[in-house]
């Protein structure tokens, strides 16, 4: 299956949605997810978006979706690519849609002229990790993914 991949644009935020949604199922914490098609479209609208996505798609039909957006990295001066989401629809997967989309995404990284992509995955998720190996992607050693959010955001705001 060769998939048509092509960037969202605010008429999709439905779409997207429903693709965060069945994301954070797989990622067993349906209940995390706050965003709501109406705020994504509006995000989308936005004179300066905080976010860029791709929809794959075969036939019309929406198969999967990589979201992502700018970063910046102070020791080697120059911006990358976060891959916040990158999902395929079950009955999907293994058919070349997530390869389609990580090369589409490495291109849109080299053309901008940004340096490197990164992303996290969950530590469970033993099938993805063989995938982004077997597309060349390897894991930074000795880091881990640190949040503040909610009420000790909050409290670290007023500190």
């Amino acid at each position: 299956m060769t998939p048509t991949i092509r960037f969202a644009t605010a008429r999709d935020a439905e779409t997207i949605h429903r693709f965060i949604r069945a994301l954070a199922e797989f990622e067993r914490e349906p209940e995390a997810v706050q965003a709501t098609p109406a705020g994504l479209r509006a995000q989308m609208e936005d004179r300066n978006p905080p976010f860029e996505c791709l929809i794959a798609e075969h036939e019309g039909d929406a198969l999967g979706f990589a979201l992502f957006f700018r970063t910046y990295s102070t020791w080697s001066g120059h911006t990358g690519l976060y891959l916040e989401d990158l999902f395929v629809l079950e009955q999907y997967r293994g058919c070349g849609i997530g390869k389609a989309m990580l090369q589409r995404l490495a291109q849109i990284t080299t053309a901008r002229g940004w340096a490197r992509m990164e992303w996290s995955v969950l530590d469970w998720n033993t099938s993805a990790q063989d995938f982004y190996r077997a597309q060349g992607a390897r894991p930074t050693d000795g880091w881990t993914v640190w949040r503040l959010t909610g009420e000790a955001l909050l409290k670290a705001s007023r500190q």
